[in-house]
C-alpha cells in the first residue's frame, strides 16, 4: 500500500491538493504510478516527466517537486509536489 499526497504550489502557497491511496497487490513501482496518474487526473493535470533530478529526490526523502520542465505544455502554477505519506 502506497498514500500519496499531491499539490499545485503557486507563490509558495498550496493552492489546491489531494491525497490517494493505492491498496492494489502490485509492484511499488506501479502503485506509484498509479497514484500518480490519479492525483493528476483529479487535478486536471498532465503527467509529468521524470527527470533525473526528481529520482534522486524521490529516492532520497520520498517526495520531489515537477516545474515546468517537468511538462511538455505550459502550467500556469510554480510546482507540483508529490510526497508518500506512508507506506506498507
Amino acid at each position: 500500500m502506497i498514500r500519496l499526497w499531491g499539490k499545485i504550489i503557486t507563490d509558495s502557497k498550496i493552492v489546491t491538493h489531494i491525497e490517494y491511496t493505492c491498496n492494489e497487490e502490485i509492484e511499488y513501482q506501479e502503485q506509484l504510478k498509479k497514484c500518480i496518474k490519479e492525483i493528476c487526473y483529479a487535478l486536471d493535470l498532465q503527467k509529468p516527466y521524470w527527470l533525473p533530478k526528481n529520482l534522486k529526490e524521490y529516492n532520497k526523502s520520498k517526495k520531489t517537486s515537477f516545474i515546468q520542465d517537468n511538462f511538455i505544455e505550459e502550467v500556469k502554477f510554480d510546482c507540483f509536489e508529490i510526497q508518500v505519506i506512508e507506506e506498507k
